[in-house]
């Protein structure tokens, strides 16, 4: 009886080509790590990416640099992701809106489940909604029955065109039937400002951003947007308890690697970052800044973009926002 060679000559070879990740996982990371923000220094993306970042450094002994490269709603610095060596020494933490909003809003150059790697979901925000001082509502009942009673009189502010602020204003109007005005700005703090001035009456935006405001009783609390309280404002009810279980709006940030960066690299990041994230001083600090830590399996996060992509894809469609495609 002849024992054909090739399969085991196959296999032998097979082998021959895994060594190198396994051994180049075994030794990650052996030099730093450029760790792109695909927004400016300062805002809520940078604070997590800055957090979580220091801790990786600590815990692997290599510097985990920071490269803040904003543009487009996120979308240059989540391309330059796309665009790079699938080693593992360039990596993301980007935003809803750059992985699952703009590839439906406009042309973008990469396809975020074909051209990026999913590592982990890594921490997600509240969408709290507020109203300038001078609204006479104070719950959601009362602003909606204003909405209605006076018919694209209202407007609502949001970080920009195709922005979660303001595809959350487009899911609002569509879940209370009101008919409320956008009003877009170049990012969330001229947003604010106006909403102070009472140019505008009220706008969803990242729990984090408003809080001061809340707290100091310029701007009056609506509802947040996750399923529980948020911590840092407990006496704000959810959208669930005000009676509008399906306006669920949460702003989430996701650590993403190049396409074709091999297996045992994406699960030594997955490591590093998941440890870094339970670390106790890393939760307590991205607390205050309102955020949940999350953690979850590169598959499952996989999962969650697709989920979200066609969930504010439906809204974009629903609501017939203009696309720039």
């Amino acid at each position: 009886m002849t024992i054909s060679r090739r399969p085991l000559v196959r296999l032998f070879f097979g082998l021959l080509l895994l060594l190198p990740s396994l051994a180049a996982a075994e030794n990650f990371p052996a030099k730093p790590i450029k760790l792109i923000v695909p927004f400016p220094a300062g805002g809520p993306n940078d604070i997590i990416a800055r957090v979580i970042g220091q801790r990786m450094s600590e815990l692997s002994g290599q510097p985990v640099l920071i490269d803040n490269r904003g543009g487009q709603g996120g979308v240059l610095g989540t391309d330059a992701v796309a665009k790079a060596a699938p080693d593992g020494y360039t990596i993301a933490i980007s935003s809803a809106g750059a992985l699952a909003i703009s590839p439906s809003m406009e042309k973008v150059a990469y396809d975020t489940l074909n051209d990026l790697t999913p590592v982990t979901l890594v921490a997600t925000v509240p969408e709290m909604l507020v109203v300038a001082a001078n609204v006479p509502a104070k719950d959601i009942g009362e602003l909606i029955a204003l909405a209605k009673a006076q018919p694209g009189k209202l407007n609502f502010a949001s970080s920009g065109p195709g922005s979660l602020p303001h595809l959350a204003g487009e899911l609002f109007k569509l879940t209370a039937k009101i008919d409320i005005v956008h009003v877009p700005y170049r990012g969330a703090a001229p947003a604010v400002n106006d909403l102070l001035g009472q140019q505008v009456q009220m706008t969803f935006l990242d729990l984090p951003v408003l809080l001061p405001q809340v707290k100091a009783g310029a701007l009056k609390p609506i509802a947040v947007g996750s399923a529980e309280r948020a911590p840092t404002a407990p006496d704000v009810p959810t959208t669930k308890e005000a009676g509008f279980p399906d306006l669920r709006i949460e702003n989430w940030y996701g650590m993403v690697a190049p396409k074709d960066t091999p297996k045992e690299i994406v699960a030594a990041l997955h490591d590093l970052a998941t440890k870094a994230m339970a670390d106790p001083a890393v939760k307590d600090k991205l607390a205050q800044q309102g955020a949940t830590l999350v953690g979850d399996e590169p598959e499952h996060f996989r999962s969650f973009i697709a989920d979200e992509t066609k969930k504010w894809a439906k809204v974009i469609r629903d609501a017939g926002v203009e696309t720039a495609k």
